[in-house]
């Protein structure tokens, strides 16, 4: 496949390429706007080739970014999960496009209903930075089974990656199947105001606001994968050597950067001090140094790195007792952050009201289940709740008593792998999700089709005029008390 530049990496014209390759996938659409199973699969391979092909410079490229990432959290975390959804996509894209019969009732008798499944047209992906792979490769797989054009603008804090992946994606498709668009802050605004036929963002709350103002200007349907603080509530009955291990590997994997990260812990106040020490030593064996340690990754940038110190800061001053975990030493890795337990937290710190996205990890105290419950509904619903217990009576209050996005019991982050699952939040946390048939299905308009019979025409006792024995039928049929 010939190479083309499908890229935009500075302010000057971006408006004017970004449009043309809007045209082009538009006018590409026109062409085949119902490609077959065979088409989208022969494109969701190409893809999964040219990733594998990709995934060393991939996974170079990323540690570049970060200043140092561990080679095996950008497989863990990136690579292996695309690979896993595409093929999962592969395998099923024939039974998602399948047409999806429907009852039509008495009233319709004659007619025959049906569901198609139609590719929006042309989807617009806004990626991030902390797993800048699999937040792009991701949804574009979903989005490709279900038939779609798309343009993909990748994370400008990462852009040795956003390099990589532009290259993987001409190496795997034509302009007018794929494009990956790089750039800062003016080429999203102007990404995000594009006419898609749907947009999904990945990133914070507050630049998700702002990517939804912009597409509501053009009436764009949008999927917002947000973030926000996810709790880790530790019921009475909790394994706590499991408990911590399990938190401990979901807060620190990428360095706490990832958005269903355990933000803080609800631990039964008579089991604090058991929970810190169980969680020191489930650290130790993971990290039993920082510095010189591979799987051990950096903070993304100075500014986050500033703005995690910040809030540090902010909790003691106000308080907080912070214990480190872990020795950076003079490793030549000035961003690798060790971990803070903090526990002596008030809601009013920073640590409590802002997403932590970092090895910051508050600890806080409840004495009733019915207390850690109120706190989690008090504030904007998670994306995640991680409950660890072996009640069924726990778990099943806990469900049904709070809102998250999903509720993973006994297990931090590995939900995220389950390609069966749908995956997405609510409220402030997001809208919509993909993932599974829910991601063929975000893609897709489930367009209704109802065809009448040329042989039993029972459409005629609804004409007009209105009197006769059929009707009062009709009516003591579907009206009765």
């Amino acid at each position: 496949m010939a190479a083309h530049q499908d890229t935009v990496e500075t302010s000057t014209g971006t408006q004017t390429r970004l449009q043309s390759l809007f045209v082009q996938q538009r006018a590409a659409c026109a062409l085949d706007p119902m490609p077959d199973a065979e088409t989208r699969i022969g494109r969701l391979k190409r893809l999964k080739r040219a990733l594998l092909r990709h995934r060393d410079t991939l996974v170079k490229a990323a540690s570049e970014d970060f200043g140092h990432r561990s080679p095996d959290e950008t497989l863990i975390g990136d690579v292996l999960p695309c690979v896993l959804a595409i093929d999962y996509a592969i395998r099923n894209t024939h039974r998602w496009m399948k047409r999806s019969r429907r009852r039509g009732g008495l009233l319709l008798v004659g007619t025959t209903l049906e569901v198609v499944y139609q590719p929006k047209g042309v989807v617009g992906i806004i990626s991030p930075w902390n797993y800048p792979v699999q937040l792009a490769i991701n949804p574009l797989a979903y989005a490709i089974a279900a038939g779609n054009r798309v343009l993909v603008k990748v994370s400008e804090h990462t852009p040795r990656v956003a390099e990589a992946l532009a290259a993987m994606i001409t190496d795997a498709a034509a302009a007018d199947e794929i494009a990956v668009v790089t750039g800062g802050i003016e080429v999203g605004e102007v990404f995000s105001k594009l006419p898609f036929d749907h947009l999904l963002f990945t990133g914070s709350t507050k630049v998700g606001r702002a990517v939804m103002r912009s597409a509501a200007d053009n009436l764009t349907s949008v999927t917002l994968e947000l973030g926000g603080k996810s709790p880790a509530l530790i019921a009475p009955d909790a394994r706590m050597p499991y408990a911590a291990e399990r938190i401990c590997f979901g807060k620190m994997f990428n360095a706490g950067q990832t958005c269903v990260a355990p933000d803080y812990v609800l631990c039964p106040e008579s089991r604090l001090d058991e929970f810190t020490n169980a969680f020191k030593k489930a650290f130790g064996r993971m990290y039993p140094s920082l510095g010189d340690n591979p799987d051990y990754s950096c903070i993304v940038d100075q500014n986050h790195y500033e703005r995690l110190e910040a809030c540090l800061d902010d909790a003691r001053a106000q308080g907080a007792n912070a214990t480190k975990l872990g020795d950076t030493g003079s490793s030549g890795h000035p961003r690798k952050m060790p971990l803070y337990l903090l526990t002596g937290v008030a809601h009013r710190m920073r640590v409590m009201q802002e997403e932590i996205f970092g090895p910051l990890l508050p600890v806080v105290p409840y004495t009733e289940l019915d207390d850690a419950l109120r706190q989690i509904n008090s504030g904007p619903r998670p994306l995640v709740l991680y409950l660890f217990t072996d009640d069924e009576q726990v778990r099943d209050r806990v469900v049904n008593e709070t809102h998250s996005g999903a509720v993973s019991v006994n297990e931090t982050l590995l939900h995220c792998a389950a390609d069966d699952l749908p995956f997405g939040g609510i409220g402030e946390s997001g809208m919509g999700q993909y993932h599974g048939r829910e991601g063929f299905l975000t893609f897709s308009h489930p367009k209704a089709i109802m065809r009448r019979s040329r042989w039993l025409d029972t459409g005629r006792v609804l004409f007009p005029p209105y009197r006769g024995a059929l009707r009062r039928w009709l009516y003591r049929l579907f009206l009765k008390p």
